[in-house]
C-alpha cells in the first residue's frame, strides 16, 4: 500500500471552484426543501413584482446554523434580504434595516469586549477552559427599534424574521428572548399583525419557540425556516417566490407551550439540578407523548403544508417471510397530486402495537419515503417496506425484544395527525425475536409516567392480515467481542504485533504533539490540516502507518478558512481561541509577511442536520454526503466527526439544531443515509455521535443520565442500531455524560456489549475531545475507555499517554485489551483516503485491504 502524498491543503487561489458552485447548489437545494410551511391563508407564494417589507435580527444576518463544532467557515452565506434582492423583491423597509445594521454593529461590538475579557483569564484558566467559556457565551441578536407607519408605507407583504442562536455546552431557557418572544417581537409582531395587510412570520431558529402568539395575533402564513446554511437567504426566495413548492414536515412535535413537554420543568437547570437527569417520561417523548397523553400540539410531527394538494391511498399491505430472519412488512400508497402546482408528498406509515403486558405509545413511525416532483393531476407508486423487528417493544423481564400477541395497526398518511388504517397485523400468540442480557443498570428506582390508558386506534374496514409464528426467526445475542479474531483485520493486527508497548499506547490516542506542548487546544488539535479536529499517532510511520486526520461537523467540515506558509511551514494562529471563534477574528488580524503563501480551505456549510432531517429525503442526504465526501479528499479528511444524531428529547437542549428529530427511526434512516454518501467516496468516513443520551449541554461531562434500560434500547440507543445496521459507519464518538452511574466513554456495556456484539460494528471508537481530563476527578478515566472498547482518546494528551502506561505497568490494564484498541485504529487508517486505491467502506464491502 502506498501512502498518499499531500501537500499543502486548500488551494491558494480566491477564485469560486467547480466543486464550490455543485456544493452551494446542493445545499440551496437542501435548504429550499427542508423548510415547513406551517400555516398559508394564500398568501404565498409571493410574486418578486409585489412590494414587500422585511423586518426582524434574521432579516440582514440569518443565522446559517449553530456555534461550537457544527459551525463552519464558509466563503459567504446568503442573508434573507440578500436572497430576496437578488431575486428581484422590491424592499420597502431599507430605513429600518439600515438602521438595525447600525445597531447589530454597536452589539457586536460590545459582545466582543465581553468576549475579550474572558481571553484575558487564559493565563490563568487555561486556554482549553477558556475556549469553553467562549463557546458558552452565545451572541443574542439585537431586535432593532419599534416598526412604524412609515417602514410599512407601499408594502403589500411583510416578513417578519425571528431568530435564535445555540450551540454546544450550554441549554437554553424558557425566558422571553429564546423560546419566548421578546418584548420586541411581541410589540414588532403585534404592529405589523394591526398595520399590514398580509403578514408572514419567518422562524430562524434550530429548535421549536413559543408559538402562542399565533392565539393572539392575525399570522397569514409561518415558515420553519430552520438555520438553512450559507445558501440559506437563496432557498427562502426560492420557496417564497413558489420556484420551489414547500415539501419540508416538521421532526419534532411543536408544543402550544413549553410546559406541555413531558418533564418540561425536570429538564436540565429547570430544577436547579444538572448532576442527574431523570427520564421520568421513559419511552414518551415527543408525539408518542402527545398522541399517548392526549394532549394537543400547536403542529404534529410530520406536518407540513404545500402549494398543491395530495391524496393517499393505501393500495397493499403484505409481509414477506423469504429470510425468517430479516421478515419484512410492505405499504404500497399511491400518491396523487390533486392540487394546480408541481410539488412532492412525503409517505408517512406507522404503527399502532396492542396494549399487552407492556403499555406502549399510541403510535410509532415505522417507514417513510418521499415522492418525486408530481405534476398537477400526476400519480405515483410509493413503496414503504419495514422490518418486523419495528414493531417490538422491549421486555425488560424477559431480557428480550417481543412481539406481543394481539393486533397491529399499520396506519397510512403525511403526518403524525392524518393518518388511517390501512391494515391489521394479527398475531396469536407472544415471540421473542432478539434475546439479550441486560445493560446499564439502574442504581436505584426511577418512576417513569404513564398514561391512564392509551386509546385504541380505530381501524374499522382495515383488512386483517396473520402473521405467521413459525416462519418468523429467533435470535439469541452471542457476546464475544475480544474472544474471537476478526478475520477482516488481519493485517491490523499484524501490524499491531510488531509494535512495541510505547507505540501500542500511542495508538489509543490522538496525537498529542499536534496540540502543542503540554495542552490540547479544544475542537482545533490538528496540525496535519489547520483548524482539523485532531489526528491519529505519528508514531507508527516505521510500520507505513500514516496519520489520519478528522474534522468536525456536521453541517460541513470545519476548517480554517485560510491560513499561511511561510518558509514551507504553517504559521499557527496567533490566537487559537480566535481560530475558534469567528466573532473573535477581526480582533486578531493574522500579520502576513512578504514571502507567505497563502492558502483557502473553503467549505460548504450545508442546512444544519434538524433542517436536513426535514426534507424526509434519504437520497438528498446521500447526495449531500457525496459532496463531503468530495471536500473530505481536498482536504485530507478521513474522518468526518458527523453525524450528531441524539434525540430531541426537550427543545431546550442548546445542541438540538445538529440533530436530527425526536424519532429514533427517522434519526437513524437520516444518519444510515448521510453515510453511505460519506463513504462513497474513496477512503472517507463517518463518526456518528454522540453515544448515547447526550441529550443536554449544562454540566455534559457530568451529567448522569438515569433511565429504564427499556426506553434506553426503544429511544436512545435504537437511531444508533439504524445507522450501523444499514450503513456501518467508519466510526462511533462515545458521549460526554454518564448513563446510570457509568460514563458512557467507560461502558463496557454500551461500546463492546451493544455496538460490538448486538449489532456488529465493526469501525473504531473515539471518545470526544477532553473527556479524560486529567484536572477532572469524576472525568471518564483512560484505562477504563481501553478496557471498555473505546479505542480512540481524542484529541491525545500527554496526561492520557501517562495514565495508559502506569495502568499497563501495575497490571490494572490488559495488553491485549491496549492491542485490540489499536488494531481497530490502524484498521481504519489502513481504509481510509491516506492510501492511494482506497475504496469505498460500508456494510458491503468487507474487501481486503
Amino acid at each position: 500500500m502506498k501512502q498518499k502524498e499531500y501537500g499543502f491543503t486548500g488551494t491558494t487561489s480566491v477564485a469560486v471552484s467547480e466543486r464550490e458552485r455543485r456544493s452551494r447548489a446542493l445545499a440551496r437545494k437542501a435548504a429550499a426543501e427542508g423548510m415547513v410551511l406551517l400555516k398559508n391563508n394564500g398568501v404565498l407564494p409571493v410574486s418578486p413584482d409585489t412590494p414587500v417589507a422585511l423586518f426582524g435580527a434574521g432579516a440582514a444576518h440569518t443565522v446559517k446554523g449553530g456555534t461550537g463544532s457544527g459551525d463552519v467557515n464558509e466563503r459567504e452565506c446568503i442573508s434573507i434580504r440578500a436572497g430576496m434582492e437578488q431575486a428581484g423583491y422590491t424592499l420597502t423597509s431599507s430605513v429600518w434595516l439600515e438602521e438595525y445594521e447600525q445597531e447589530y454593529a454597536r452589539t457586536m461590538d460590545a459582545y466582543r469586549k465581553k468576549m475579550m475579557k474572558i481571553l484575558d483569564g487564559t493565563e490563568e484558566k487555561g486556554l482549553q477552559n477558556v475556549i469553553i467559556e467562549l463557546l458558552e457565551q452565545v451572541f443574542v441578536y439585537p431586535k432593532g427599534r419599534p416598526i412604524t407607519a412609515e417602514d410599512l408605507a407601499g408594502a403589500e407583504v411583510a416578513f417578519y424574521v425571528m431568530s435564535r442562536v445555540t450551540g454546544e455546552g450550554a441549554d437554553r431557557y424558557d425566558v422571553p428572548g429564546e423560546y419566548r418572544l421578546s418584548a420586541e417581537e411581541e410589540e414588532h409582531i403585534r404592529i405589523l399583525s394591526e398595520s399590514s395587510s398580509r403578514l408572514v412570520v419567518v422562524v430562524n431558529a434550530g429548535s421549536p419557540i413559543d408559538l402562542s402568539f399565533l392565539d393572539r395575533y392575525e399570522i397569514d402564513a409561518l415558515i420553519q425556516l430552520s438555520q438553512p446554511g450559507m445558501e440559506g437567504g437563496n432557498a427562502f426566495a426560492d420557496v417564497i417566490r413558489g420556484a420551489v413548492c414547500p415539501c419540508g414536515k416538521l421532526t419534532d412535535t411543536w408544543a402550544k407551550r413549553y410546559a406541555d413537554y413531558p418533564g418540561a420543568q425536570s429538564f436540565s437547570h429547570n430544577n436547579g439540578n444538572v448532576q442527574e437527569e431523570l427520564y421520568e417520561e421513559g419511552i414518551y417523548v415527543g408525539y408518542r407523548y402527545f398522541d399517548s397523553f392526549q394532549a394537543e400540539p400547536a403542529f404534529a410531527f410530520g406536518y407540513g403544508l404545500s402549494y398543491t394538494q395530495f391524496s393517499l391511498d393505501c393500495t397493499e399491505v403484505s409481509v414477506c417471510y423469504d429470510d425468517p430472519d430479516a421478515v419484512r412488512i410492505t405499504a404500497v400508497v399511491q400518491v396523487t397530486n390533486t392540487g394546480a402546482v408541481s410539488g412532492r408528498e412525503t409517505v408517512q406509515v406507522y404503527a399502532a402495537c396492542p396494549q399487552g403486558k407492556l403499555t406502549k405509545e399510541y403510535k410509532r413511525l415505522c417507514g417513510f419515503a418521499k415522492t418525486g416532483l408530481l405534476e398537477p393531476g400526476k400519480s405515483e407508486t410509493v413503496t414503504v417496506e419495514f422490518p418486523l423487528q419495528q414493531l417490538t417493544s422491549f421486555d425488560e423481564e424477559a431480557c428480550a425484544y417481543v412481539l406481543e400477541a394481539g393486533e397491529y395497526v399499520i396506519a397510512v398518511g403525511n403526518s403524525s395527525d392524518n393518518v388511517r388504517a390501512s391494515a391489521v397485523l394479527t398475531l396469536e400468540k407472544t415471540l421473542e425475536l432478539t434475546k439479550t442480557t441486560h445493560i446499564c443498570p439502574l442504581r436505584g428506582e426511577l418512576h417513569e409516567i404513564a398514561p391512564a390508558g392509551v386509546p385504541a386506534f380505530a381501524a374499522e374496514g382495515a383488512p386483517d392480515i396473520a402473521l405467521d409464528p413459525a416462519r418468523i426467526g429467533r435470535r439469541v445475542v452471542q457476546y464475544e467481542y475480544g474472544k474471537t479474531e476478526n478475520p477482516r483485520k488481519a493485517q491490523a493486527r499484524a501490524l499491531a504485533e510488531q509494535m512495541e508497548g510505547e507505540q501500542l499506547i500511542a495508538f489509543c490516542c490522538g496525537q498529542m504533539n499536534a496540540a502543542g506542548a503540554g495542552e490540547s487546544v479544544f475542537g482545533a488539535a490538528g496540525e496535519l490540516v489547520p483548524g482539523a479536529a485532531g489526528q491519529t499517532s505519528n508514531m507508527g510511520r516505521d510500520l507505513g502507518i500514516a496519520e489520519m486526520v478528522v474534522a468536525d461537523g456536521p453541517a460541513g467540515l470545519r476548517l480554517e478558512q485560510c491560513y499561511r506558509v511561510r518558509g514551507g511551514k504553517v504559521q499557527k494562529s496567533s490566537n487559537p481561541a480566535a481560530a475558534l471563534i469567528p466573532p473573535l477574528r477581526p480582533l486578531f488580524p493574522e500579520e502576513t509577511a512578504e514571502d507567505d503563501v497563502v492558502y483557502y480551505q473553503f467549505c460548504t456549510a450545508f442546512p444544519v442536520g434538524t433542517m436536513l432531517a426535514q426534507t424526509w429525503d434519504t437520497e438528498l442526504i446521500e447526495q449531500i454526503g457525496r459532496a463531503v465526501s468530495n471536500e473530505m479528499n481536498e482536504m485530507r479528511i478521513g474522518l468526518w466527526l458527523a453525524p450528531g444524531m441524539n434525540l430531541h428529547r426537550n427543545p431546550l437542549c442548546g445542541r438540538n439544531f445538529e440533530y436530527y428529530s425526536e424519532d429514533p427511526l427517522l434519526s437513524g434512516k437520516m444518519a444510515a443515509a448521510m453515510t453511505r454518501g460519506v463513504q462513497s467516496g474513496a477512503g472517507t468516513g463517518t463518526t456518528i455521535k454522540h453515544f448515547a443520551c447526550n441529550n443536554q449541554e449544562d454540566n455534559r461531562m457530568g451529567s448522569d443520565t438515569v433511565i429504564s434500560e427499556r426506553a434506553l434500547r426503544e429511544l436512545y440507543l435504537h437511531n444508533f442500531e439504524i445507522a450501523v445496521r444499514e450503513a456501518q459507519p467508519m466510526a462511533v464518538m462515545s458521549s460526554y455524560n454518564l448513563v446510570n452511574g457509568i460514563h458512557t466513554a467507560n461502558s463496557h456495556d454500551l461500546l463492546s456489549k451493544v455496538l460490538r456484539d448486538e449489532w456488529g460494528f465493526e469501525g473504531l471508537v473515539m471518545t470526544d475531545w477532553t473527556t479524560t481530563n486529567p484536572q477532572d476527578p469524576f472525568c471518564s478515566q483512560p484505562a477504563e475507555c481501553v478496557r471498555s472498547g473505546n479505542d480512540l482518546i481524542m484529541p491525545g494528551s500527554v496526561e492520557d499517554i501517562e495514565r495508559l502506561r502506569k495502568a499497563a505497568a501495575d497490571g490494572t490494564l490488559d495488553w491485549e485489551d491496549i492491542r485490540r484498541c489499536a488494531a481497530n485504529v490502524i484498521d481504519i487508517i489502513l481504509r481510509s483516503n491516506c492510501y492511494e486505491g482506497a475504496k469505498p467502506y460500508g456494510k458491503a464491502e468487507w474487501r481486503e485491504v
